[in-house]
């Protein structure tokens, strides 16, 4: 198997430098946010974040391809590195402090695309988590000092946590009563919403999580650390991976569980 820790170091660099970035412009009173044609919006500090590691990778990995919310693909090959640079935009923009940086590798091979190294940064949490393929996944400050993360242990729906990030998009798409029916299933829900669920998915705290309407750089980062913590990442059709266009991620002994309610019908 290849050894990407020097990649997963690389990363670790392009999020210090996000970081550094993103934190000096939030909650800043002068912030310019425009409206996307998708409807969404985008801060000044979106587009400095990726420009920042697009500018890094081009000097670092010249050769890899880079795909980011904001700026589109750049370059070819079988490297690709998939960038959000604040996920979370709704949260930064109203100094809500649940965002972060979203930073993976996946790479080409015999059996398609895959992720090799995710990172999550989210500095105003003081949280940071990341995975590399085959070398588990961590959460901590730095790579000295960080602690193995486990998915749980829980096997049953009624003594399950379920995360999920709002209401309208399942209505929107007819899954209302599907989604409704498994949080009746579940001992607990809550709505925490964009990249943190699947982070506490990967620390055991949540047991499962699901969005109907994704990205695949919203998606990239975490699917290695959910998976690398030994948990399952699929879409909600069960496809692996997070190349579909939305989410069902779990510790695994639940997956078939989730997607039995969530599951296009």
């Amino acid at each position: 198997m290849p050894d990407y820790h020097d990649d997963l170091r690389l990363a670790h660099v392009l999020a210090d430098a996000a970081d550094a970035a993103t934190m000096s412009r939030f909650k800043a009173l002068d912030l310019k946010v425009e409206t996307k044609p998708d409807l969404t919006p985008v801060s000044e500090a979106d587009k400095a974040a990726e420009e920042l590691i697009r500018g890094q990778l081009a000097r670092a990995r010249p050769r890899d391809a880079v795909l980011g919310e904001e700026f589109g693909i750049e370059g070819g090959g079988s490297r690709r590195w998939i960038i959000d640079p604040i996920d979370g935009t709704k949260n930064y923009v109203r100094g809500v402090p649940v965002w972060a940086t979203l930073i993976a590798l996946v790479v080409r091979g015999e059996g398609g695309d895959r992720g090799v190294v995710g990172l999550v940064s989210a500095p105003a949490l003081g949280r940071r988590w990341w995975a590399v393929l085959g070398g588990g996944a961590y959460t901590g400050r730095n790579l000295i000092s960080a602690t193995r993360l486990r998915v749980s242990a829980v096997s049953r729906l009624a003594d399950a946590s379920f995360a999920y990030s709002s209401l309208s998009g399942w209505e929107e798409r007819g899954r209302l009563p599907g989604f409704l029916d498994l949080t009746r299933a579940c001992w607990r829900t809550r709505g925490y919403g964009d990249f943190w669920p699947y982070m506490m998915v990967a620390e055991g705290s949540v047991d499962i999580c699901a969005e109907p309407e994704l990205s695949v750089w919203d998606m990239a980062a975490n699917e290695v650390i959910v998976r690398e913590a030994g948990g399952e990442f699929t879409s909600l059709d069960g496809v692996p991976g997070p190349f579909g266009q939305d989410a069902a991620a779990s510790n695994g002994l639940l997956h078939d569980a989730l997607l039995g309610h969530l599951a296009p019908r």
